[in-house]
C-alpha cells in the first residue's frame, strides 16, 4: 500500500505558482535572447527563433543611406538608414533580427500580451515589421536609442502574420558595451527597462514579472535544480543561469561557442510543439552576434552546417544597394558567406491588410 504523507508548503512555492499559472495557459512563443559578457570587451548576444512554421528567413546586407519608412504611408514616419545593417528577415517582410556596422543588435522576440496603441493615435506610425530595422538605422548604442524611444515621438503598429498569427513582440537591443534594453508595449503604453543587468529576455510574462519569476531561481541556485520544460518562465531561468556559468573568455571563438551552447539549451528540440498553442514550437534558426569583433553567426536547425558573416567585408557605402544571402531552400550552405551577398530588391515591411 501507498502512503502519502502531507507536508506543508514553503510561502515562497506558494507564491511562485500564484505567478506561473497564467503563464502556463498563455499563448507564447519559445525564442530566447542572452547577453553574454566576456573579458575584455568580448560582448555576445545570442538569440533562438521558435515557430510553428518555416518563416523562409534569409540574410539582407543594408547600406547606409537609404530612404526608410514606417510602412504606413502618408501617416509614416521617415527617415534614411545612417548606418548599414546586416539582418534576417522573416516571410520575406520584416526585420526580426540583426547587427548594424556599429554592433548594436536589435531582436524581436513574440509577447502575446503586448497591447499597442490605440488607431485613433495621430502620432506617425512606424508598423512593427519595421521597428527593429528603424533601431539599427539610426544608432549606434543602446543609450541613443532609448534616448529616441523615451521622446515617444511614434506609435507602433502591429500586424498580422501570413499564417494569421497576431504580430505581437517585444524589442531587445544592446552593444559593444554591454548594455541592454528591452522594449514593450504594456497595456497600449511603451515600457523601458534600460540596465546592463538585463540579459535576458523570453517570452510571456511582461518582463517585470520575468523579473520577478528569476528572483525566486535564483533563490534556489542552478547548481541544485533549475526547470526544464520550454515554458518561457523554464527558458529565463536556464539562460540567465547559464550565460554567466559559462566561461568568460577573451577569445572570440570560444565566447561564441560558449554563446551557442546556452541557445542550444534553451532551444526546442525540432519535430515537437505544443498541441492547440501552434506558436509553442520548435526552434528554427539561432543566431549569435559577435559585437566587438562585427560577426554576425546564423544556425539553421535543419543544417548541419553554420553561417557567418563578417560585416567588415560587407560594402555598406551609400548607394551600394541592398544585397541579399539566400538561405531559405539551401540547409547545406556554411561557412564564411561575406562574399556571397548578391543584388536585390529590398522586401517591403509587412502592413495591416486594407480589409
Amino acid at each position: 500500500m501507498l502512503r502519502f504523507v502531507r507536508r506543508s508548503v514553503p510561502a515562497a512555492m506558494v507564491a511562485f505558482a500564484a505567478v506561473l499559472a497564467p503563464i502556463l495557459t498563455s499563448t507564447t512563443n519559445a525564442c530566447t535572447r542572452a547577453l553574454y559578457f566576456g573579458k575584455q570587451g568580448q560582448t555576445v548576444t545570442g538569440r533562438s527563433m521558435d515557430w510553428a512554421e518555416d518563416m523562409h528567413s534569409n540574410l539582407w546586407a543594408f547600406p547606409r543611406g537609404m530612404a526608410r519608412d514606417g510602412g504606413m504611408g502618408a501617416a509614416s514616419v521617415k527617415w534614411t538608414s545612417k548606418y548599414g545593417s546586416l539582418t534576417t528577415s522573416v516571410y520575406e517582410a520584416a526585420t526580426s533580427d540583426g547587427m548594424n556596422e556599429k554592433g548594436l543588435v536589435a531582436n524581436l522576440l513574440y509577447l502575446a500580451e503586448s497591447e499597442y496603441p490605440p488607431l485613433s493615435d495621430t502620432r506617425p506610425a512606424i508598423v512593427i515589421s519595421a521597428w527593429a530595422q528603424y533601431i539599427l538605422d539610426n544608432f549606434a548604442t543602446v543609450e541613443e536609442a532609448v534616448a529616441d524611444a523615451k521622446k515617444d515621438a511614434f506609435r507602433i503598429v502591429t500586424v498580422e502574420v501570413p499564417n494569421g498569427a497576431k504580430g505581437t513582440v517585444h524589442l531587445s537591443i544592446s552593444d559593444v558595451t554591454g548594455d541592454s534594453a528591452i522594449l514593450e508595449y504594456v497595456k497600449g503604453k511603451l515600457v523601458i527597462h534600460h540596465s546592463r543587468e538585463y540579459q535576458v529576455m523570453t517570452n510571456s510574462p511582461i518582463f517585470d514579472e520575468q523579473l520577478a519569476l528569476n528572483k525566486y531561481w535564483q533563490q534556489i541556485g542552478g547548481t541544485v535544480m533549475l526547470p526544464g520544460t520550454n515554458r518561457a518562465a523554464d527558458r529565463f531561468a536556464r539562460a540567465s543561469f547559464y550565460i554567466n556559468a559559462c566561461r568568460q573568455s577573451e577569445d572570440a571563438r570560444e565566447a561564441v561557442a560558449d554563446v551557442f551552447s546556452v541557445m542550444r539549451n534553451v532551444s526546442v528540440p525540432r519535430g515537437i510543439s505544443t498541441p492547440n498553442q501552434p506558436n509553442i514550437a520548435s526552434t528554427l534558426w539561432r543566431t549569435v552576434s559577435d559585437h566587438k569583433n562585427r560577426v554576425y553567426y546564423f544556425e539553421n536547425t535543419a543544417s548541419p552546417g553554420l553561417v557567418w558573416v563578417k560585416l567588415d567585408k560587407l560594402d555598406f557605402k551609400e548607394g551600394s544597394g541592398a544585397k541579399k544571402l539566400t538561405l531559405d531552400g539551401k540547409p547545406e550552405l556554411g561557412g564564411d558567406q561575406s562574399a556571397n551577398f548578391e543584388k536585390a530588391e529590398p522586401f517591403k515591411f509587412l502592413a495591416p491588410s486594407s480589409k
